[in-house]
């Protein structure tokens, strides 16, 4: 249950693009045809699906304070937490790196159309926000940094999917001169983004009834301690006037 917790969290409510606006260099710039949005929406998932993990094995085993305990007791006292930075960028420009060749000699076509921002997935706001959103909410296993890492992915994939298709269609709209570009774009892009606002009641309506039950249990004890109380009152009433 926390596995599917965490995955729909991830991809509607906790959205990279509409919840944190990370990533949007990328998005606005390279969401203008649906086929490009979707090269680089995989290339992302990719990406994060490979370095949060990593990351996170290198901030329970290396950075964190008292991580290397494992190479012995005089390595305990150690905290490299101020190399969490430059260890995750390394992480995620060595796996860019990986993903610009596969693309480059698979798919040249979609490689000239990513063009410059293809390279620069390494130093996108979004892939370094997963890793770091990773530390500091405590992801506590490896397998949820992998649902993470995979469901952020997904998540910034829908983001540039839709925004890409609404763009493809706008563009045969009668749309009005001063907001033509980038501005319907983050016009259409906030709406989107109080659109998935709405996805935040998926996880928290089951709480209610629990929360009504415990409710219902108080006010009950309550009422007995009430009555308690009156059965004392009535017996000294009792007493005194015999």
């Amino acid at each position: 249950m926390e596995h599917v917790e965490l995955f729909f969290k991830s991809i509607f409510i906790d959205n990279m693009v509409f919840a944190t606006f990370l990533g949007m260099c990328s998005y606005l710039a390279v969401s203008k045809k649906v086929s490009t949005a979707i090269g680089l929406g995989a290339a992302v998932i990719f990406v994060l699906a490979i370095t949060v993990p990593l990351n996170w094995l290198l901030d329970q085993y290396i950075l964190q304070e008292g991580a290397l305990a494992w190479l012995g007791p005089e390595f305990a006292s150690y905290d490299l937490s101020f190399l969490s930075f430059i260890m995750f960028i390394a992480t995620i420009a060595t796996m860019v790196q990986l993903v610009e060749i596969v693309v480059e000699k698979f798919s040249p076509g979609l490689y000239n159309s990513l063009g410059i921002f293809l390279p620069l997935i390494a130093v996108n706001c979004a892939i370094l926000g997963g890793s770091l959103f990773m530390q500091s909410r405590e992801i506590a296993s490896l397998g949820l940094a992998f649902n993470y890492g995979v469901s952020s992915g997904i998540g910034w994939f829908l983001a540039i999917l839709a925004i890409a298709a609404i763009r493809e269609k706008i563009r045969y709209s009668s749309v009005p001169a001063p907001l033509r570009g980038l501005g319907i774009t983050f016009i259409i892009t906030g709406l989107m983004a109080i659109g998935f606002m709405s996805f935040g009641g998926m996880l928290t309506g089951g709480d209610e009834p629990a929360a009504n039950k415990d409710s219902a249990v108080k006010v009950e004890s309550i009422e007995t301690e009430i009555e308690k109380e009156k059965e004392k009152i009535a017996d000294k009433t009792a007493q005194v006037i015999q």
